[in-house]
């Protein structure tokens, strides 16, 4: 998977992807990132990527043309199967989402900054917009940051075990059950004992019995569909 990200703050992006399960995913081949500075794209001789919005208000405003610019030359290059916009008022990313865009090619995702992009941006490329929660940070290069994590955890072969991904929260509707590991005993609390009988239906029973009451103390909202 090849993904492309658009960002006045590239410098910003480059720990989180330069460690961990990111790092390996390029090391494998199995990812192919790259970060674009838009400012480098701009026409206008100091290098600017914003301006004052047209009927006044608060807050500047990312301009189409260094935008347009990169966009239009890496189009020209490949193909991609979404550009997508980070930004607070798109659609709530949920699992289902990552499972879907795990299975593309090639993925373009430009960061919002300021008070966002101009309208146009948004109308005349972006195919897909996302945000990862109903609050607002500085800038749309940590939720970018998260999306790709979320997606590339996914691609076969990036994961030691591929059957983990398969397992987390989420993936089944349902939040994943409490896990354990040595020692068996802590300060006089125990690990349950069924996942130490071997009993591989019982600790499959177990485990889905454990999602379900967690997800109706936590989030029973999941399973609302359900009902």
């Amino acid at each position: 998977m090849r993904i492309d990200i658009l960002t006045v703050l590239p410098q910003l992006l480059e720990s989180p992807f330069s460690d961990s399960i990111m790092k390996r995913a390029q090391e494998k081949g199995l990812l192919e990132l790259h970060l674009h500075n838009i400012r480098e794209y701009s026409d206008h001789r100091q290098k600017s990527v914003d301006d004052y919005q047209y009927g006044g208000g608060a807050g500047m405003v990312m301009t189409i043309q260094p935008i347009a610019t990169l966009i239009r030359k890496l189009q020209k290059e490949r193909d991609y199967d979404e550009i997508i916009y980070m930004t607070p008022d798109g659609k709530l990313l949920e699992q289902e989402d990552c499972n879907s865009l795990s299975l593309n090619k090639n993925i373009m995702i430009l960061c919002g900054h300021y008070k966002g992009v101009d309208q146009r941006i948004r109308d005349l490329f972006i195919t897909k917009e996302i945000s990862i929660g109903s609050y607002v940070l500085s800038g749309g290069e940590l939720g970018a940051a998260v999306l790709t994590d979320a997606i590339v955890r996914l691609i076969p072969g990036v994961l030691n075990d591929e059957t983990s991904a398969l397992t987390d929260s989420f993936q089944d509707g349902l939040l994943a059950p409490p896990v354990y590991t040595r020692p068996e005993s802590f300060e006089g609390h125990d690990v349950p004992a069924v996942l130490l009988s071997g009993h591989s239906k019982n600790i499959e029973d177990w485990r889905n019995e454990q999602s379900i009451a967690r997800t109706k103390e936590r989030r029973p909202d999941l399973l609302q569909d359900d009902e």
